[in-house]
């Protein structure tokens, strides 16, 4: 069988990015994670997924899971929240088995930390992303589309963390021998602002400057990208607040557009600035249009305010994309 060395590479960077290989991330923090990888892992067995709730998924959404007990509960209470329980058509990855050599809850753990890595639902420890394998496969299949397409534009993620996703991004450039785009981080490097809740309210409560390990210098991201020696000067920096840089950002045309900016102010701020940038052809992939119900309403808001109906698409439990198809 031949083997593409292309996606051979990009898959290993996954696997690098998320730390999915690696022994000592084999462990699942905290029992809100721990519920939710089990959760994740027992529907995934037998063929199902968690999605936002989407005009697209909405015929697919099931109230019981065959085989699962308390699943019509379960499907219920997703429900409410917003979210869908569907076949998984994309099909499970399937993680090779380590044998610990022992038994018992260690082991137990270490499947369900696989299942965290796959899904996103935690943040990790030392790995470049909070975004599961399914998402950094989104974001890789998206570029490639574009290259293949030839749809003009560069690659811009708002919202970086680590820089993981931005790093695979880089990574398929290289990998498919693209000479011409651009890789546009950009961020605070302080991690997310203070909610103003007065002039968003949607963002009432959603304070996230507790979380210390959610400010990630910009030194630190360039020292992520040269770790797999991915830095270089097609890799553009725009450290600030979105308010402040994204609208005098000297990008000209897009053709991925990635948010992760939790918030409405956030989320809103990137759109109005980016958006009128991306290509007929490219892709607008929402990081936290599941998680968080602010990031949703200013998407929504914003698609609403600008006539956009283009089918939005889940990628996971939380991120959601789709593809433009007009100006």
């Amino acid at each position: 069988m031949q083997v593409d060395t292309r996606d051979a590479y990009l898959e290993l960077l996954k696997q690098c990015l998320t730390r999915a290989m690696f022994v000592d991330e084999e462990r699942s923090l905290g029992r809100r994670r721990y519920g939710i990888a089990l959760m994740m892992q027992q529907l995934a067995r037998r063929g199902y997924i968690v999605v936002p709730m989407l005009p697209s998924v909405a015929g697919q959404a099931v109230r019981r899971v065959p085989g699962l007990p308390g699943s019509r509960v379960l499907a219920w209470l997703l429900a409410r929240r917003g979210f869908a329980v569907v076949p998984d058509g994309d099909g499970t990855r399937e993680h090779p088995q380590r044998r610990s050599g022992r038994r018992g809850m260690r082991g137990w753990s270490r499947r369900l930390a696989r299942t965290e890595r796959e899904f996103g639902v935690g943040w990790p420890e030392h790995a470049e992303t909070m975004s599961g394998l399914r998402r950094l496969d989104n974001a890789a299949d998206c570029v490639v589309q574009v290259l293949h397409n030839r749809v003009p534009g560069d690659l811009l993620e708002a919202g970086v963390w680590r820089g993981g996703t931005t790093i695979l991004m880089r990574a398929v450039l290289a990998a498919y021998d693209d000479d011409e785009r651009r890789v546009w981080v950009a961020d605070s490097f302080q991690g997310l602002p203070k909610p103003d809740a007065a002039a968003f309210p949607a963002d009432a409560g959603l304070d996230f400057t507790v979380h210390e390990n959610l400010s990630v210098g910009v030194q630190q991201v360039r020292a992520n990208f040269a770790r797999y020696g991915l830095l270089d000067d097609r890799v553009e920096f725009l450290p600030g607040w979105f308010k402040d840089t994204l609208p005098a950002a000297p990008v000209d045309r897009l053709a991925v557009l990635r948010l992760d900016g939790d918030l409405y102010e956030s989320t809103m701020d990137a759109l109005q600035a980016l958006y009128p940038k991306l290509s007929v052809g490219g892709y607008c992939i929402i990081d936290d249009y599941g998680a968080f119900l602010a990031c949703r309403r200013a998407v929504d808001d914003y698609r609403a305010a600008h006539g956009i109906t283009e089918e939005i698409l889940p990628v996971d439990w939380t991120a959601a994309y789709w593809q433009r198809e007009r100006e």
